[in-house]
């Protein structure tokens, strides 16, 4: 083992005073690092502190490296504020407004919108988006990476859903998982490729996070992730999904990336902050350059993170066709938390963040939820300028999870449920559906950013917790 390395020894060898020595050091008493020479440690130090911006993305030295740049390269001042669009401002809190405001004050960004589920989050607002220049905000993807929706259309009669309701339920409460520790026992995994993608040899951070994502895949999230099966009822004749007008038997899903998009945004935001320091109010949307070597791998990561996410989609959507022995007569998939390359109408190449928002490009199509209670609507969307081709990702948060659990009572919401035919399992009040905003409400102030193709109705809803 090699003898222990003092403050003295880093400053012998350059590093200047400061957080640089000691991250340093706590650092060589990591148990591999700590196996390793004096005299390894002292020529791996050498190279840090020679070459530190080739140690940003490092597993074990990007905290340190970044403590070692210059100051005055990580110091930077917001802009004068760009426009931006407001679609629904009358539903949409002052401080998701404020936040707003300060990303258009970025001197990375190009243009923004901001949609009518919009509440407050970290770094940019629930809801809305954001459009820079050759740069990514991991906090403006948000940390439930590539976090979507997915629905199935069976053609089978909704009737299926008051005859059967039990058989119905013990389908959720048999083939789905929910949270960080119910997840599905070995045996019961299913395969896919996302876990074979070379990104988890070749990304140093994602090296250890491969055991995680493979004992989570099939897997929901908590929060406000479910899978719910509802009623689909289609009236546009034209729907891209080539399913007929009337009313079938649906199956919805909302979940994300699960441990693995929650572990890259956080390590990508922390080297984002190092590197890209910010006035207070702008901190969480520090930025990374794409022609950095973080950029490329947080680029990398994250959209791994939203293939992941969809394959957990794919399997949730597998098993529960599988044991109702159908298979689904369309489909419709979209995401959001996530960053796209995409041109405005000037030519442009920007980076378009849409934090809680959904793509709504001309003819994609997408499904935005309501709540437990409150009808979905399947959409296509007609890409507006204004909105950065997009549309919320919902109805939006009226009350704070915090507020839900101190004014709404478990008897009062179970009385609504009850007074909307819907079966819960599992969830909480401060996922009550008095918690969210009016969906139609929503929907009326976008009218001009998306075509309604059909709505889903909740009828047996499955979320964390509950037997």
């Amino acid at each position: 083992m090699a003898s222990q390395l003092r403050g003295n020894d880093l400053r012998q060898l350059g590093f200047p005073e400061g957080r640089a020595i000691g991250l340093a050091l706590a650092q060589l008493q990591r148990k591999h690092l700590k196996k390793l020479s004096q005299t390894h440690q002292l020529t791996l130090l050498k190279d840090l502190l020679a070459n530190p911006q080739t140690y940003l993305t490092h597993l074990d030295w990007s905290h340190t490296a970044a403590a070692l740049l210059p100051a005055p390269s990580r110091h930077i001042a917001l802009a004068e504020r760009k426009e931006y669009s407001v679609f629904g401002a009358e539903h949409i809190e002052q401080g998701a407004i404020h936040q707003m405001e300060t990303a258009m004050k970025l001197p990375v960004t190009v243009a923004g919108a901001l949609m009518p589920d919009a509440h407050h989050g970290y770094g940019l607002p629930i809801g809305g988006v954001l459009a820079t220049d050759n740069a990514v905000i991991p906090y403006a993807v948000g940390v439930d990476i590539g976090c979507r929706m997915a629905l199935s259309v069976f053609a089978l009669p909704p009737r299926h859903l008051e005859q059967r309701v039990q058989e119905f339920r013990k389908l959720l409460l048999e083939y789905t998982k929910f949270g960080g520790r119910d997840v599905f026992r070995r045996g019961q995994h299913l395969d896919h490729a996302v876990l074979s993608r070379d990104e988890f040899r070749d990304i140093p951070f994602l090296r250890n996070k491969l055991d995680t994502a493979a004992s989570q895949i099939g897997s929901s999230g908590g929060g406000n992730h479910f899978v719910e099966w509802g009623v689909v009822d289609i009236t546009d004749p034209t729907n891209e999904l080539g399913v007929p007008v009337g009313q079938y038997l649906g199956l919805l899903s909302h979940s994300g990336s699960r441990g693995l998009g929650a572990s890259i945004a956080n390590h990508y935001t922390k080297l984002a902050q190092d590197t890209c320091q910010l006035p207070a109010e702008a901190r969480h949307l520090a930025w990374l350059d794409l022609d950095t070597e973080a950029g490329q791998e947080y680029w990398a990561a994250m959209n791994l993170a939203g293939d992941y996410a969809s394959a957990c989609h794919h399997q949730i959507h597998h098993r529960l066709a599988k044991a109702l022995g159908e298979r689904p007569l369309g489909k419709v998939e979209n995401h959001h938390n996530f960053a796209w390359k995409e041109h405005l109408a000037t030519g442009q190449e920007v980076v378009v963040h849409r934090k809680g928002a959904t793509p709504a490009g001309a003819g994609v199509l997408g499904i935005i939820p309501g709540s437990m209670t409150a009808p979905g609507f399947i959409v296509r969307g007609r890409g507006e300028a204004s909105s950065l081709s997009s549309a919320s990702h919902g109805a939006g948060r009226q009350m704070s999870r915090t507020r839900a659990k101190q004014e709404l009572g478990e008897a009062e919401m179970r009385r609504y449920l009850q007074q909307h035919g819907v079966v819960l399992i599992g969830g909480g009040l401060d996922e009550a559906p008095q918690a969210y905003k009016d969906i139609r409400q929503v929907m009326q102030s976008q009218t001009e950013l998306v075509d309604v193709l059909g709505s889903f109705t909740p009828r047996i809803v499955r979320m964390e917790g509950g037997v």
